[in-house]
């Protein structure tokens, strides 16, 4: 069944939330974008979301969200989910209007940050935005950076009364409501696990897939625990999930928080991202000599 809602959603199950790679002066360096993308699919990502979160997008102006977009989609055939959320309506709205365009396939819409509006305005906020495009609209549940948690009861009644709202992208850490939204959400609406460790368990209540950050290096190893999962083998997804332990802890953190961690491991494996742009900065020493020993092991 999970394979098939998968393949449903036009998206895949393995999708990276890709960081934008810059130069040592802090400008978005495309031609590095573009090859970047070309190997995470490569790596068996079946999709990509550009300028989300681990893509620094709130670091980023208008005209480099749109240049990123267009970079990744010369570079690739599969499909691409624009980041284009932000905490003011109007301007996610305007942003969102410029995907299609630009050759996106999907976008993503974060809930908005820092205002903390109510459940009435996040509502408000979506609705707004997804008026803005004909293209499928994921939206993105992350209370950890937003401050504010959507509610099972929006998320449903958008599912339903929305029509281009087709999926989820879950990293609000409840597997429970998370299993609510998937069995009362209408035929088609796919659910992503939002944050890596919880991608089995997620698994396990119907999400379809991970829309993720380790699998900038680890996508052929969820791409196995997945399509063992899928198959019944539990104890197998099991173990490679134990696998990818490390990966995950290593990926975030009160101390290196993503996407430092990202970039450190794409640099210390000689694939294009650069810094991060202030306020994230540089890597502190030795995080890529740590990034090597975790990639090692993974494929040891």
């Amino acid at each position: 069944m999970w394979g098939t809602l998968a393949a449903m959603s036009g998206f895949g199950s393995v999708i990276t939330a890709m960081v934008t790679p810059f130069d040592d002066a802090g400008a978005v360096d495309l031609d590095g974008t573009a090859e970047l993308a070309r190997w995470l699919v490569e790596q068996g990502n079946d999709a990509l979301v550009v300028t989300g979160t681990t893509g620094e997008a709130a670091c980023l102006t208008d005209e480099e969200q749109i240049d990123v977009w267009r970079a990744v989609r010369a570079a690739v055939d599969v499909p691409i989910i624009a980041g284009s959320g932000t905490n003011d309506t109007r301007h996610a709205a305007e942003l969102t209007g410029y995907a299609k365009d630009a050759g996106m396939d999907a976008v993503l819409v974060v809930t908005p940050y820092y205002n903390r509006p109510s459940q009435a305005g996040i509502e408000a906020h979506f609705r707004h935005v997804c008026a803005a495009t004909d293209l499928p609209a994921i939206l993105y549940d992350i209370p950890v950076r937003t401050g504010r948690k959507v509610s099972t009861e929006l998320l449903l009644r958008l599912a339903h009364e929305v029509p281009n709202v087709v999926g989820l992208k879950d990293a609000a850490g409840d597997p429970g409501e998370t299993a609510r939204v998937i069995a009362e959400a209408p035929d088609g609406f796919v659910v992503y696990s939002g944050d890596d460790p919880l991608t089995l368990p997620l698994l396990a209540v119907g999400a379809v897939g991970v829309i993720g950050v380790a699998t900038h290096w680890a996508a052929p190893v969820m791409a196995e625990m997945i399509a063992a999962f899928q198959k019944g083998d539990v104890a197998r997804a099991a173990e490679l999930n134990a696998r990818m332990l490390e990966s995950y802890a290593f990926e975030t953190g009160d101390l290196n928080p993503n996407p430092v961690p990202t970039k450190a491991m794409l640099n210390a494996l000689g694939k294009p991202a650069g810094p991060c742009r202030p306020p994230m900065g540089f890597a502190p020493e030795g995080l890529a000599d740590r990034a090597l020993e975790v990639h090692r092991r993974l494929y040891a």
